[in-house]
């Protein structure tokens, strides 16, 4: 399938999701649909439970609509096989986790040069990758430590700096300040903002925090799976 590059880089349609079935249904996402613009940081608001994360993992090609569809950066995800998911997801979309997610026996430097090693990158072009997210998240000093040796707010930041390895064109955060305290938190999405300027990359983060809604360029807010006017 050829690309076709819009200034769009998700557009969701109608998207509905269940869990279950008849009585014990459970409607995670009830006809979602908003678009987000290349370049931006966009927020999705909402009380755990309202659908963030089934969201997400849509979007983000980790699962699939019952009805509607998204278009990520001009890729209809309907149209592509487990093959084409999985190429997406490797080269073109990022994922930061609440849970941080780090493999605990490599240094940060490994960690964020995994999804490099998976794509067999050249090693050169593979350290200067790292050596450069590694700055740029502020975590040059730390390249030789283990997760276990950094704090909670330095975990995180290695793993955001692992999303961007591949240079995607959109990074997906599920609740990535949910285990931190909200000095830390609130570094963290600020960092998250930094990077969508400098690498040029779009975000779309989830979160409950509303300290935090300040720093996206738009907030959507998700209640009981519907997309709602703020």
């Amino acid at each position: 399938m050829s690309q076709v590059v819009t200034e769009t880089m998700v557009r969701v349609e109608d998207v509905h999701k269940s869990y279950g079935t008849r009585a014990a249904a459970v409607h995670a996402l009830r006809g979602v649909s908003f678009e987000v613009p290349r370049g931006e940081l966009v927020a999705l608001e909402g009380r755990s439970g309202s659908g963030k994360t089934t969201l997400l993992n849509i979007v983000g090609g980790l699962d699939t609509p019952d009805r509607g569809r998204v278009v990520l950066d001009g890729r209809d995800l309907a149209e592509l096989d487990e093959n084409g998911l999985l190429a997406l997801r490797r080269d073109h979309v990022g994922f930061v986790f609440q849970s941080f997610g780090l493999i605990p026996i490599l240094t940060a430097a490994e960690n964020v040069g995994v999804p490099l090693r998976l794509r067999r990158a050249d090693p050169r072009e593979r350290e200067e990758r790292v050596e450069l997210l590694l700055s740029l998240v502020g975590l040059a000093d730390h390249a030789a430590q283990r997760p276990g040796e950094l704090s909670g707010g330095q975990q995180q930041r290695v793993a955001i700096a692992r999303a961007l390895a591949n240079s995607p064109s959109l990074l997906i955060a599920d609740e990535p300040t949910g285990q931190l305290d909200a000095e830390t938190g609130h570094a963290v999405m600020e960092l998250l903002r930094a990077v969508v300027r400098s690498e040029g990359v779009t975000a779309l983060v989830a979160t409950h925090d509303a300290t935090l809604l300040d720093l996206a360029d738009r907030v959507l807010e998700l209640s009981d799976g519907v997309i709602v006017e703020r």
